[in-house]
């Protein structure tokens, strides 16, 4: 089975080689391709964690900060598939930590990875499960696992339709840390070894954030709404949303975070089609002039940025949960105490269903959007309540990192 899935994966990667090439801008293109078939920078016992993109390198910032400070002698490695991954990885990952984009899922290409950076360990962060990758680390004796795991629904069902395959996956791993108990059950069932499975905790709970209000957010005044890692279709719903309210409370701003940079310019394109006065987060500078406040909806451009932004929000109205499917991540905003509006789709954030029992977050259909986020608005008191909930929950449930480094400190050891 392992040859089909190579031979399967290697007509893949020769499809898409060029494709993906071209699309990166041209300083990257020639990093990409030497580290996509395993030339990764000399080093020797690295502690390599791979984390696929933004959400996940922000999630295990924390994690490389511990491994740092624990093992010193060790040289960090991290990598990462996309470029916007990359991107926030070189701002946020501790000091000499090698940012590198992970090799292709091939046998030789990863066995020219070994013998170039000599890995102490493989830390797999979330859902990623690399066929090839655990085993040929595994079988030159670099212990694999997986921490902060989680198994979506939809994956659960793929998985064990091959579940005779994934079972020998799975024998490549020596521990795996689930998130939840959901995501633990979910995992044995396609396969995984009883006694390799324990839950451990969300690491989103143990983000680094900043905790610095950006400056030229200081000046837009409030109430502010802002709407974070939104996707396609999702725009409309919020602006709709926001302009039944926006004569209601005539100092209403939005700021709306679109999830992929590449679909900055069609949103602004969208603002521009409803004559909606508006300004690009990368226009106005650190210190913005005055007339920001004369803008009603700003759009935020930028990468990196949207954790400290959701600290002016009055209201956080979190993406891909309304027009998408699966959800974003609530905890940034519930870091700040924020009130929390989400809409149907939250599969992958199971544990928002503790913030909806608490009264520290609200589920919404697209078309009571408008009338929560005028609820919230007419009573302010109740939209704090909300937020130290969400905070108090933030709270209650760190100490997943903690419980990842007594499980990797024994394999490291």
């Amino acid at each position: 089975m392992f040859f089909i899935y190579s031979v399967l994966y290697a007509v893949v990667v020769m499809v898409l080689l060029l494709p993906e090439y071209l699309k990166r801008p041209k300083d990257l293109r020639g990093k990409w391709l030497r580290e996509k078939f395993g030339y990764l920078p000399k080093t020797d016992s690295a502690i390599w964690v791979h984390a696929v993109s933004v959400g996940e390198v922000g999630a295990s910032i924390r994690l490389l900060q511990r491994l740092r400070a624990e093992f010193p002698e060790s040289p960090l490695m991290l990598s990462t598939i996309t470029d916007t991954g990359q991107r926030v990885a070189h701002e946020k990952v501790p000091g000499g930590t090698k940012v590198v984009y992970l090799p292709f899922d091939i046998s030789f290409v990863l066995r020219r990875c070994i013998g170039r950076i000599n890995p102490r360990i493989f830390i797999a962060v979330e859902t990623e499960l690399w066929p090839n990758i655990f085993r040929v680390l595994s079988r030159a004796g670099v212990p694999v696992v997986v921490v902060n795991g989680r198994i979506s629904v939809k994956s659960a069902r793929g998985y064990r339709r091959i579940s005779f395959f994934m079972k020998k996956v799975f024998s490549f791993v020596r521990a795996f840390g689930m998130q939840g108990e959901v995501d633990a059950e979910r995992l044995r069932e396609i396969g995984a070894p009883k006694d390799k499975v324990r839950v451990m905790g969300n690491f989103k709970f143990d983000m680094s954030i900043s905790g610095e209000v950006p400056s030229w957010a200081k000046a837009l005044g409030d109430p502010v709404i802002v709407a974070g890692s939104t996707h396609k279709g999702e725009e409309e719903i919020i602006l709709a949303a926001y302009n039944e309210n926006r004569d209601r409370f005539p100092g209403l701003k939005l700021i709306l975070a679109p999830r992929h940079p590449e679909r900055f310019g069609e949103v602004e394109e969208l603002l521009k089609s409803r004559g909606i006065a508006y300004a690009r987060r990368s226009y106005i500078g650190e210190v913005p002039d005055a007339g920001i406040r004369d803008k009603k909806v700003l759009l935020l451009d930028t990468v990196g940025e949207l954790s400290a932004v959701y600290s002016i929000a009055d209201i956080a109205v979190i993406g891909k949960s309304f027009a998408a499917t699966g959800g974003q991540n609530p905890l940034e905003p519930a870091f700040w105490g924020k009130p929390i509006i989400c809409g149907p789709h939250m599969e992958n954030f199971p544990f928002i269903k503790d913030f909806f029992l608490e009264g520290a977050a609200f589920e919404v259909e697209a078309n009571a959007l408008a009338k929560k986020i005028k609820e919230l608005l007419l009573a302010p008191e109740k939209a704090r309540a909300a937020g130290m909930k969400a905070r108090d929950l933030y709270v209650k449930n760190s100490g997943a990192v903690d419980r990842a480094m007594d499980m990797i400190r024994d394999f490291i050891r």
